[in-house]
């Protein structure tokens, strides 16, 4: 048994990783340390810790270490293992978002200019991202307007050039009418305007202008000239400060009582070429420079995008430690900096400013809907937690229940949960959804910190009067007063309305019934994919099952030796005892069946 005191005790006075675990063995925390003795010692020791702290130390059952080298090597691994465990106490990156970057894969000897969404490290060059990916869209077809680059996706060599070539779109390297090195100076052009390198790019257009002015190429000359000036009027559109930089990122944060806002954006050689936001629940007791050091290592790890400066308002602990892991990912210096006045102060309060908008309007909408449904059902109070339930099975047989959770407003996949019936046998829905609500309502009751947690405020039942009397039922069963409604639905198979025991219907805001229908689609989807998974596998049984010894390898590398049961049945012992696994006893067995 593992004695948290004692093995305290053993830690040593060196860098490392350690890892705090609970007590069915799951992560739930991966930290650095100067010291390992002194952090981890630090948790279990009687000082001012916050909310959070405290609920993560009373989950701790047993932790472990990794010793290594020096701290960089320590930070490292802690962004490693929390990529891969995803830890509930860490600060998490959680972002159901893929914004646009524009790709040139300068590797290739004919490079072209796409969109993509799939930021990776293969050698390419990545510029963005956009939050308007209709802001990347324009700037990839004003580069394919400008400019003679290939627009084909698979590039291979040909004998006949395509209409780019004829519209005078493309130089047909396709076909070898331009050497790499004349494609390869549309492409670095490319770059340095992607870069917002234009100065340096008009200075190169005059020159060839008058280059060509002097050979009497005067098309060609004409048609740098209308180049040049297409590239200072997207210029102009983009630019929006005086900073002379050719990557920042600005971070800015703002919290609430519910979550954290966390606003990027994205400057680019004196232009705003994006922004990205990220929300953290229950992290308002985490100071700002700690969530911000945590966001930091999760954002750019893995990141081919990352700046030469970082700019933000807290000064980080781990600044130089930061700055140095970041320089060596990304091959060159790599700056984190505390603007105190100027325009870099200005971008940085822009973006904390833009945080708090983004976190307001967010909360807003959550608050609106919470507030619509107190209105609308006449609920005593807010109902942040709501609980729905629904029955799935085939003719009475492998029946299941699903509940998901719709916390503040927001479904949480999370804390969905999935049932086996046990006490009813044959289809009768309101009976299994009687026996759900009571096993689920006495895990809250036994253990209210469980898995379950607290108590609903309010219950929908994925069905009318029947379901909601069968909840209701179960409720009363316990001295409860939960509100049960019912989410009934059309002819069509779609949600209706809102309605409660005495039938009467209440009429909802759109974004509302939008809401419910994907809470009751959800639970549904739910309960459905569970039932097929139970009945999938028991289709799968067979004879072999109960066949002592005989586990899923043993079962999978007979099946594959001889393809059905009915052959092992024919098998020899002899042929039986050639299969990987299969013992003298094992054999007898299979040959008695």
């Amino acid at each position: 048994m593992f004695n948290i005191e004692e093995e305290l005790k053993k830690l040593p006075q060196k860098p490392g990783v350690y890892i705090m675990r609970d007590k069915e063995d799951k992560i739930i925390y991966v930290g650095k340390a100067v010291s390992l003795k002194r952090r981890v010692t630090s948790y279990f020791r009687k000082t001012n810790k916050t909310e959070r702290i405290k609920k993560m130390v009373s989950l701790i059952d047993h932790f472990e270490y990794i010793v290594v080298d020096n701290e960089a090597e320590a930070l490292i691994l802690e962004c490693n293992l929390i990529k891969k465990n995803r830890p509930k106490f860490n600060v998490l990156l959680k972002d159901d978002k893929t914004y646009p970057y524009i790709k040139i894969d300068i590797k290739s000897d004919f490079p072209n200019v796409i969109i993509t969404r799939r930021l990776i490290n293969d050698g390419s060059k990545y510029f963005g991202p956009y939050a308007n990916p209709g802001a990347a869209k324009e700037m990839v077809n004003f580069i394919k307007q400008k400019y003679k680059i290939r627009q084909c996706r698979n590039f291979k060599s040909t004998t006949r050039a395509c209409l780019n070539y004829h519209i005078k779109r493309c130089l047909a390297p396709c076909v070898g009418l331009v050497s790499k090195e004349e494609y390869r100076k549309q492409i670095d052009e490319i770059i340095d305007l992607l870069d917002g390198k234009i100065e340096k790019i008009v200075k190169e257009i005059d020159d060839q202008m008058e280059e060509a002015s002097k050979k009497l190429e005067f098309e060609k000359a004409a048609e740098l000239r209308d180049r040049k000036y297409a590239l200072i009027k997207v210029s102009e559109k983009q630019k929006v400060s005086n900073i002379n930089e050719k990557a920042i990122d600005v971070i800015g944060i703002a919290k609430s009582e519910l979550q954290v806002c966390v606003e990027i954006f994205f400057v680019r050689g004196s232009k705003m070429i994006g922004r990205e936001h990220y929300f953290f629940p229950e992290l308002k007791d985490m100071e700002d420079k700690e969530i911000l050091s945590g966001f930091v290592k999760q954002y750019y790890l893995d990141n081919p995008n990352i700046p030469n400066k970082i700019m933000l308002q807290e000064e980080l602990d781990d600044k130089t430690l930061l700055e140095q892991w970041l320089s060596t990912e990304a091959g060159k210096k790599v700056e984190i900096r505390n603007p105190k006045k100027g325009e870099k102060l200005r971008f940085v309060e822009m973006a904390e400013n833009n945080a708090k908008v983004t976190l307001e309007n967010k909360e807003k909408d959550k608050s609106e809907i919470l507030m619509e449904l107190k209105n609308v059902l006449d609920l005593e109070k807010l109902p942040h937690k709501i609980e729905t339930y629904d029955i799935s099975n085939t003719s009475g047989e492998f029946t299941v229940a699903a509940m998901c959770v719709l916390q503040d407003g927001v479904i949480k996949k999370n804390l969905s949960r999935r049932f086996k019936i046990k006490t009813v046998f044959g289809q009768d829905d309101p009976r299994c959804t009687n026996e759900v609500i009571t096993r689920r309502i006495k895990h809250s009751l036994d253990n209210p910190k469980g898995g379950f947690g607290e108590l609903p405020d309010v219950i929908f039942a994925d069905g009318g009067i029947t379901q909601i009397r069968a909840i209701k039922e179960a409720v009363r069963s316990y001295n409860l007063d939960i509100p049960v409604f019912g989410m009934v639905k059309d002819d069509k198979h779609r949600t209706r309305a809102l309605i409660n025991e005495a039938r009467e219907e209440f009429e909802i805001s759109e974004n509302l019934m939008k809401l419910i229908t994907l809470f009751q689609d959800t639970v549904h989807d739910t309960a459905i994919t569970y039932h097929r998974k139970l009945r999938d596998k028991a289709v799968t049984k067979s004879e072999l099952d109960d066949i002592e010894g005989i586990g899923p390898a043993k079962k999978q590398a007979l099946l594959k030796k001889f393809g059905s049961v009915e052959n092992i049945k024919k098998a020899s012992l002899d042929e039986l005892l050639q299969v990987k696994g299969i013992n003298e006893n094992i054999a007898k067995k299979l040959s008695d069946l």
